[in-house]
């Protein structure tokens, strides 16, 4: 930065109107730190490391000693010195801020105790925000006649390592605070560096070039340079290290100061007499004690603390008078969005007893969590789904369902791992329900029951089969029925887990509106009325779980009726096992069969011979599979082709599944499926225990009987199961679930909660704390609406007179 400047401008920089200045300037500081109000004011942030003179120099402005450096606090908290020339002050009058208000304190008196004061009040502030370093300054405002018109930031001193006792993240901490603080253009740098450092080897300056890399608004303060001058001899090396030997710039220009080096305490007068006095032995050396002296005229203006300080404060206020007008253009547009806030605040507190208001609020609050859900399911990426989504065992723990019923084994669908939510979610329990399905097969029956099955049947048409048929049936009831149950309390379980993701969306979307300037929400505080909305959700999805689960119940009772229309096997007899069998190893991709080629097959069977004509012999057969009848190769247009595999997961069969999670063990009597096994032991004659000899000769033994009918039984627990997961269950939920959120939620939310009468309405907004904290906002609105009414109409005061 240049320092010539012409006198007379000198002058008018200490003259009445800049003082002037300088006291608007400094009380909108004061009002800004308190309110939290970000303005482009001029301001001098003071940077270095530690011991490198920051806090030396700052008593040296000051004019007096307060021990800053015994304080420590500079790591903890910033300082804002707000120096005040008052040639009637011959004492300093030193005063702290309240931390919440523009108003200051007593005066400390003596000025000694000044270090205790500010010691005190950081410890009380990092004990109320409990944490060990706040970014918010403490604001000290000291008058005096011998300090000059100058506000400074003293910032904490950059350390390489964290003392003992301090946490290790110390020093990033403390460049991260620094670099906040230093960051804004509107800041001047005072960056201090000890002249035993070289400029090629400065650590602390590249860390102000990454701030400010052009350093344009970087004054360079180069400390104890009396130790440096002890090194030079000739006026060429004083006037290369001087000149900073090209490494800042040509718009750079360092200062060159020294201060006391004598501790001890002494009157203040005495100690700006020392300062004055080692300025004077610098400049005596430099003449008389180098072969040559030095540039004069160059250098003579960056060399000696007074040049410094008037540079300083000629500088600030020159700062001042240009930002001047942009401040001005500021205030008034701060003033006017004041103004609206204050106006909305106290809107909503006059709605706090409006019952009309607080309808029209909360039916718009409910509308949006109803809209959100209705995102969610339909597929949404916000809120971050690694924060807010469950993976399945996630999932599955936190709704309390453990394993699905009937399985000895977790069920992993497609994207088990994948934290999931919404509509996603629901798609992966859909999934996992249907890898559950597949994994039961029919389960093992005794011999002493399908004994007395068929001992019931005797005479019978279609004795086998209709055993077979019967305990297919009661084992799709007894294994089916409480895997229904547990998919749909498992879907409510996703949908419920929505209303706190849509809360959040709504939340987000309140806040972009504020920032808009549009309207703050007026419900918030008010625990009882979102405390019902969440109640009247979970009602909502529990209705539609009990509706959801009579349906799947009841498609699970109309296919195991003796009405239902899945083929029997009494006309799997007729037409000589001519049916496809639906074996126990079928694959889900299988189950897509076309109807068309399910009624060639059957067309095929026809001319086969029945069963019961074999049966008129005395000979009783396994029906033969098709698999093991010859046939043709299927056409192109009959092959079935697969779905498209999910990310973590191929293209699967039932088969694959039930290999994978393993058969169910038997509740029945047998760890075995009914296909698996096949019986070593005799059973009994049909009737009283004895074999009869069929027409050929032959022995019909009850072995081949009891074989015949698991088998029976297996294939046709298969068609129900095909039945119930491929074309029943999934489109069921889906609609059962999903349509309703989307289409029926938000007129379910308003009957619920506001289809009541007045008295019984405001019950839900009983809630003194929320009206509180409104009257408190609408405080501290009101008070920084007036601080930035008074310094806007300072500042056009001052605009008129200047």
């Amino acid at each position: 930065m240049h320092r010539k400047m012409a006198r007379e401008e000198e002058v008018s920089f200490m003259n009445s109107e800049s003082r002037l200045r300088f006291e608007a300037y400094s009380r909108l500081q004061a009002s800004a730190v308190a309110f939290g109000e970000k303005l482009p004011i001029p301001e001098i942030v003071a940077l270095g490391g530690q011991s490198d003179g920051k806090s030396s120099l700052l008593e040296a402005l000051l004019g007096f000693r307060f021990n800053i450096r015994e304080v420590e606090m500079g790591t903890r908290r910033p300082l804002m010195l707000q120096m005040v020339h008052d040639p009637s002050a011959f004492e300093p009058l030193c005063r702290l801020q309240d931390e919440d208000s523009d108003d200051y304190g007593p005066v400390i008196a003596p000025a000694s105790s000044v270090a205790e004061a500010i010691k005190l009040r950081t410890e009380e502030h990092l004990k109320k925000e409990r944490t060990a370093v706040s970014s918010k300054p403490i604001v000290m405002r000291v008058e005096y006649a011998y300090c000059p018109n100058l506000t400074i930031i003293d910032t904490p001193g950059f350390v390489l390592k964290a003392k003992k006792g301090e946490p290790e993240s110390t020093p990033e901490d403390i460049m991260s605070m620094v670099k906040a603080l230093a960051s804004p253009q509107h800041r001047i740098l005072l960056f201090l560096q000890q002249s035993s450092v070289e400029w090629c080897s400065s650590l602390w300056l590249d860390s102000i070039r990454a701030i400010d890399p052009s350093l344009r608004r970087t004054i360079i303060v180069i400390s104890k340079f009396d130790n440096r001058l002890k090194e030079f001899g000739e006026r060429w090396e004083v006037d290369r290290y001087l000149s900073a030997g090209g490494y800042l710039g040509d718009t750079a220009h360092p200062f060159f100061v020294a201060l006391p080096k004598d501790r001890a305490m002494t009157s203040n007068e005495e100690f700006r007499n020392q300062i004055e006095a080692v300025d004077s032995d610098i400049h005596r050396h430099l003449k008389e004690n180098i072969k040559g002296g030095y540039d004069e005229e160059k250098f003579g203006n960056y060399i000696g603390f007074a040049n410094l300080k008037q540079f300083l404060e000629l500088e600030l206020q020159r700062r001042y008078r240009d930002a001047a007008p942009a401040t001005l253009a500021v205030l008034e547009e701060r003033c006017s969005q004041v103004s609206k806030e204050v106006a909305n605040i106290s809107d909503k507190i006059v709605a706090t007893s409006d019952i009309a208001s607080l309808r029209r609020a909360a039916m718009m609050h409910a509308s949006n969590i109803a809209r959100h859900v209705g995102f969610l399911i339909d597929g949404a990426a916000d809120p971050d789904p690694s924060e807010w989504g469950r993976s399945s065992e996630e999932e599955r723990a936190e709704s309390g369902l453990g394993r699905w019923p009937g399985l000895l084994l977790d069920v992993l669908p497609a994207n088990a791992n994948l934290k999931l939510y919404g509509g996603a979610a629901f798609e992966r329990v859909l999934n996992e329900f249907c890898c559950a399905a597949c994994s039961i097969e029919c389960p093992p029956v005794s011999r002493e029951k399908v004994a007395n099955i068929l001992l019931a049947h005797t005479g019978r048409e279609g004795g086998a089969s209709a055993a077979a048929v019967g305990i297919a049936r009661a084992a799709a009831r007894s294994w089916f029925g409480p895997l229904l149950d547990t998919a749909c309390e498992r879907l409510a379980h996703v949908l419920r887990n929505l209303f706190e993701l849509a809360v959040e969306r709504s939340r987000c979307e309140e806040l972009c509106d504020d920032l808009c300037g549009l309207n703050k929400p007026i419900l918030v505080g008010y625990v009882a009325f979102h405390a019902s909305l969440r109640r009247a959700y979970d009602r909502f999805v529990k209705s539609l779980s009990n509706r959801c689960k009579d349906i799947v119940h009841h498609h699970l009772d109309a296919l195991t009726s003796p009405f239902s229309h899945i083929h029997s096997f009494e006309s799997s007899f007729r037409g000589l096992n001519g049916l496809a069998t639906y074996g126990s190893n079928r694959g889900l991709p299988d189950m897509s069969r076309n109807i068309r080629s399910q009624a060639a097959l059957n067309r095929d069977s026809e001319n086969i011979a029945h069963p019961s004509l074999l049966a008129s012999s005395g000979a009783l057969t396994t029906p033969v599979r098709r698999s093991d009848i010859a046939r043709e190769p299927l056409k192109e247009s009959q092959l079935t082709v697969p779905e498209t595999p999910s990310p973590e997961q191929g293209v699967d069969s039932c088969a694959t599944k039930r290999k994978e999670y393993g058969l169910v063990s038997g509740r029945l009597g047998n760890e075995n499926g009914g296909k698996k096994r096949q019986g070593t032991d005799v059973l009994t004659a049909y009737k009283s225990g004895q074999q009869k000899e069929n027409d050929d000769g032959t022995e019909r033994t009850a072995e081949t009987a009891y074989s015949h009918v698991c088998s029976l039984a297996a294939e046709h627990f298969a068609q129900i199961r095909e039945v119930l997961v491929e074309r029943s269950v999934p489109s069921t939920l889906n609609a059962g679930f999903l349509t309703p959120c989307r289409d029926q939620l938000a007129m379910f939310l308003g009957l619920e909660l506001f289809a009541v009468g007045d008295a019984e309405f405001m019950d839900m907004f009983v809630s003194p704390g929320a009206l509180e904290q409104l009257q408190k906002e609408q405080a501290t609105l009101l008070k920084r609406s007036a601080m930035l009414k008074t310094c806007l109409q300072e500042f056009k005061n001052l605009a008129r007179s200047l």
